[in-house]
């Protein structure tokens, strides 16, 4: 009897070693109408999906069946499952959302994209942890400083933007922020990034935060680092945070302002803009870009929230033309987030005094691309583009 037991345990140990072997990164490629997004499952106690083309991470996942053959989840966030069979140490399935299947052949491991741009240490600058107070707000975030300081050294606050954002402005495995920290300490030029309030280290109330809030919190980082002894301190903002360096501007707060990509439409025309360029480019049909356009307004506005109602009420042209400050603006051709001609247009025409500058075959990343589209943004290596740093920096430098 013993040893039928012993036999019996022996011959389950292979299926108890596969079944625990499932465990892990798994990843596959899934192919659908207009565009191919990766798949990534992290099988374990608490497992998850990433959809990184999408920049979503953390989808919550559960395991409805694991075994030594066959492994079938719910996604219930998304409203979508997977079923597959080990064959060949791949797991050969379908990937179903919302009644619809599409085959689905996972990998052992998670894609690791390549970086080339994000600083790695040691840097030849100086680095400082750093907070300062907001309000009720702590915001913590990172001072870094060329490893030549002068009195006249300028600092830049850098402002991300829509969305909690870290102090990295970290999106699709890149760190745009880091980047420009790098670029910018090399060329003698100090900035400060910070953790958007209620997100990383910061501290304060995201849920009636809107973006006049965001920009009292960049008002303080000025603040900030004129007690720090910086003389010259401007502000550079990327999206939304390039519209809240306009706001600050017409506020006389900064010396001078970088707007990368920066609003000048309002709210509710950049959201049309946004959603009709996107299903333009996925090949949707006019007359669905226009239900779908005045479909999703309506929600928006259906469910308010702090943020949403100021965002699509905010008019950024008064504040332009308030800007008394140097200005740089800058636009990639190719964003569909925020329309390049139409915005810089409204730029030179408020504010002829601004340098308003076009580059061809930019996203709003300010990365090399091939249509613009959101989802390119993952699989281009480039963080940012290296003529637009040094653009950007050179204009800083040669401020009187």
């Amino acid at each position: 009897m013993k040893r039928t037991i012993l036999a019996a345990i022996a011959a389950l140990m292979p299926l108890i070693a596969l079944c625990q072997g499932v465990e892990g990164d798994w990843s596959g490629t899934l192919e659908v109408p207009g565009t191919k997004l990766t798949i990534v499952f992290h099988i374990g106690e608490n497992s998850t999906m990433d959809v990184p083309e999408q920049g979503a991470k953390g989808i919550s996942v559960d395991i409805k069946e694991m075994t030594a053959m066959s492994l079938k989840l719910d996604i219930p966030m998304i409203m979508a499952s997977y079923e597959g069979l080990m064959m060949g140490g791949s797991i050969v399935g379908t990937f179903t959302q919302v009644g619809q299947p599409f085959p689905l052949t996972l990998k052992r491991g998670a894609p690791s994209p390549q970086r080339p741009q994000t600083p790695v240490p040691p840097f030849p600058y100086n680095t400082e942890e750093v907070s300062f107070q907001s309000g009720e707000a702590v915001l913590s975030g990172t001072l870094a400083t060329p490893s030549q300081m002068t009195e006249d050294t300028p600092a830049v606050v850098l402002v991300s933007g829509s969305g909690l954002q870290d102090r990295d402005e970290a999106l699709m495995d890149h760190k745009p922020f880091a980047v420009i920290a790098d670029a910018f300490a090399k060329k003698g030029i100090a900035t400060l990034r910070y953790d958007d309030r209620g997100f990383g280290r910061s501290t304060g109330d995201v849920q009636n935060a809107t973006t006049h809030t965001f920009k009292n919190d960049a008002r303080e980082a000025i603040e900030y680092l004129r007690s720090r002894g910086f003389k010259a301190v401007g502000v550079l903002g990327h999206s939304e945070g390039g519209t809240i360096a306009f706001m600050l501007a017409a506020e006389n707060v900064p010396d001078f302002i970088v707007s990368m990509a920066g609003m000048a439409e309002t709210g509710e025309i950049t959201l049309r803009r946004q959603l009709a360029r996107g299903l333009e480019l996925e090949g949707a049909p006019k007359e669905s870009i226009d239900a779908y356009v005045e479909q999703t307004v309506a929600q928006f506005k259906a469910n308010p929230n702090p943020w949403t109602t100021c965002f699509l009420a905010l008019d950024p042209a008064p504040y332009i033309a308030k800007a008394s400050c140097p200005v740089l603006a800058v636009n990639g051709e190719s964003d569909v987030q925020v329309a390049c001609e139409a915005n810089l247009g409204i730029i030179r025409d408020l504010l002829p005094s601004a340098q308003a500058v076009s580059y061809p075959g930019l996203n709003h990343l300010f990365q090399h691309c091939t249509t613009g589209s959101t989802s390119e943004y993952y699989n281009i290596e480039e963080t940012m583009s290296e003529e637009v740093l040094a653009d950007i920096a050179s204009w800083i430098s040669n401020l009187p």
